[in-house]
């Protein structure tokens, strides 16, 4: 199995190692989204100055701002190399840091402020509705109408919980468009170069982009997000334990082999709002990321640095990388 340490000695730039980290991150996001999607929207923790008790503490912005600001503090304190904060100011770590190999080339590119809009803005109203709207019910059955019955059911803290975890790992995967860029880069330096010292954002991303490779994310995306999103369960005669069958210890036959049927699937996400993510934010800002760490790929190399790599000659077979 590929390894997501970078002190394992293999190459963090291979395709592979990519690949593998790319397709992983997909199963957090789906899981983390489903664990949000059973709350409410609940808007109030993504408005500036909707809490007091924030104001008492000296903090002016929004209750997952805060909840942010308090995680990545502590987090910073180990910070790996392919993650970035959405906080500013943060500590240095306790521990000396470890020497990580050089992968990429130095650049301050972070996308976090633009992670953190359409998340909020668009994918939390969307993935959250059928809570929402199951919220509503319970309140109207309970005589509370109009405005009050939508949107907040009072789970601040477990919703932005979840926010946290769902955004750093969007944003985790956002970035590795780093990676992918390096990695195409120092495959055929020469194909890219031109393109960088006379800046063509249009060329740029037309190396990088594979249709056929995001048209296979997407429907991979939707089958996983599809699977997940379901309750599957065994019928009672096969959810047995092995001490009830005849007190020996042995599981019954059948259920080693997976004994019962999946019932009817009920969705626990929008599996849609899921696939609209990634196509409509993820893989475009992804782009944006590679394209824009491209076009600083050459800052401050001298121009002998940059006929070396120019005479670095593409490899005959090469696999596809996923671009977005």
């Amino acid at each position: 199995m590929i390894s997501l340490n970078f002190m394992t000695g293999e190459d963090p730039l291979s395709l592979d190692r990519i690949r593998a980290v790319l397709t992983r991150l997909e199963d957090t996001i789906i899981f983390g989204l489903i664990e949000r999607a059973q709350f409410a929207h609940n808007p109030r923790i993504y408005q500036k100055g909707a809490f007091k008790e924030l104001f008492d503490l000296g903090f002016s912005g929004s209750w997952l701002e805060w909840f942010l600001k308090e995680t990545e503090t502590f987090h910073a304190k180990a910070r790996s190399p392919d993650e970035l904060p959405f906080t500013t100011g943060l500590p240095e770590p306790v521990l000396p840091p470890l020497s990580f190999p050089k992968i990429l080339f130095p650049n301050n590119i972070n996308a976090n402020p633009s992670i953190l809009s359409f998340y909020t803005r668009a994918i939390v109203p969307r993935i959250t509705h059928r809570a929402t709207i199951a919220l509503a019910a319970q309140k109207r059955a309970k005589g509370i109408v109009g405005d009050d019955e939508f949107e907040d059911d009072g789970n601040y803290g477990s919703s932005a919980t979840l926010d946290i975890e769902v955004l750093q790992s969007i944003s985790k995967r956002v970035h590795y468009g780093k990676f992918v860029s390096e990695s195409k880069f120092m495959s055929d330096p020469a194909a890219f170069i031109p393109h960088i010292i006379k800046p063509n954002r249009e060329a740029l991303e037309k190396l990088i982009t594979k249709p056929e490779v995001e048209r296979r994310l997407l429907l991979r995306l939707q089958k996983k997000a599809a699977t997940y999103a379901q309750d599957v369960q065994v019928n009672q005669d096969a959810d047995l334990t092995a001490t009830s069958a005849n007190g020996n210890g042995n599981v019954p036959n059948g259920v080693a082999n997976g004994g019962g049927k999946p019932s009817s699937a009920s969705a626990k996400i929008d599996v849609d709002g899921v696939v609209d993510l990634y196509e409509s934010y993820i893989i475009p800002l992804t782009k944006e990321v590679e394209v824009e760490y491209l076009l600083h790929r050459l800052d401050g190399l001298s121009q002998d640095e940059i006929d070396a790599l120019l005479a670095i000659s593409k490899p005959k077979a090469e696999p596809e990388a996923q671009s977005s």
